[in-house]
């Protein structure tokens, strides 16, 4: 029970200031509530705005696929220059270190491998997307796939449903179906389908006329990293794609398959976080490899 002895009348009400009501610095999640905004904010750097994803969920589909091998070697030791991890539970329970504080996006589907037909897949449990203590969840949607849009798209949703149970954000990650030209206009309507389908975050890949994917879209959009290509090259996307309004880069192959992985992700944070210029972030790969 409260002091009665001691009851103060409030006196500090600040009428000279009046309540903040600014947007939150992500487009289009101001409305989101207080614990989902957190772990966006955990996520995305809230003072450049952006993240850069360090993606190795490859396995589930590829197996031990060059620079894999083991998670433990080849992984854990970037996983501090990363703003954010996206895996696959067996992965993160084995090879990372639960002392490891980085948010984690959890890859929350699964079913088919690079040996079968792709994207029959199917979701983990609620309670395991909880165990996992996630700070946002990840499925991939098959736009312009006959056979599995329509599962997909339905995994999709109920993802969402259960990220807004929890206040946990969903990233959609969009596939590229086979008779989909690989544009702007195909990829602007793959994320703009994950939008209106609930995504917090959607993953996407950088192309010509990027800009309009991005305007199209009514929440951050990150680019995947794709095949690997060569360090200027990587740089060079990263730069067009934040250029062109991409809140971050969500990266695999073009960091961990890099002969220096350490110093391509911070040459990556350099550009997604410092606005460093490709050739600018070619010399801190430069610098940073020669010092290791």
């Amino acid at each position: 029970m409260a002091d009665l002895d001691d009851i103060r009348d409030g006196q500090r009400f600040g009428l000279d200031t009046p309540a903040d009501t600014s947007k939150f610095f992500l487009k289009g999640l101001n409305n989101s509530d207080w614990g989902m905004k957190n772990r966006l904010s955990r996520i995305f750097n809230p003072k450049s705005g952006n993240t850069v994803m360090l993606a190795f969920d490859h396995g589930f589909l590829m197996g031990p696929t060059s620079g894999l091998e083991r998670i433990d070697l080849n992984i854990a030791p970037l996983a501090e220059h990363a703003d954010c991890l996206m895996a696959c539970r067996g992965s993160l329970r084995t090879c990372i270190p639960p002392e490891n504080n980085k948010p984690v996006c959890l890859r929350a589907d699964t079913g088919t491998t690079i040996l079968t037909e792709l994207n029959h897949n199917v979701l983990l449990s609620e309670e395991e997307m909880i165990r996992m203590n996630s700070s946002a969840l990840a499925a991939m949607i098959a736009v312009g796939d006959a056979a599995t849009e329509a599962k997909t798209l339905a995994n999709f949703s109920r993802l969402v449903d259960i990220g807004n149970r929890h206040s946990i954000p969903v990233m959609c990650v969009t596939a590229v179906g086979k008779d989909m030209a690989r544009d702007s206009r195909y990829f602007g309507l793959a994320a703009r389908v994950g939008a209106e389908n609930g995504a917090s975050i959607v993953k996407t890949y950088y192309t010509e006329g990027f800009e309009n994917v991005v305007a199209c879209t009514p929440v951050p959009i990150v680019i995947a990293g794709g095949k690997k290509l060569p360090e200027l090259e990587a740089l060079e996307m990263a730069y067009n794609a934040i250029q062109a309004g991409a809140a971050g880069v969500d990266m695999g192959r073009n960091v961990f398959q890099s002969d220096a992985p350490v110093a391509m992700i911070k040459a990556v944070g350099g550009v997604v976080h410092d606005g460093l210029k490709p050739k600018e972030a070619l010399d801190l790969f430069e610098t940073v490899k020669a010092e290791s």
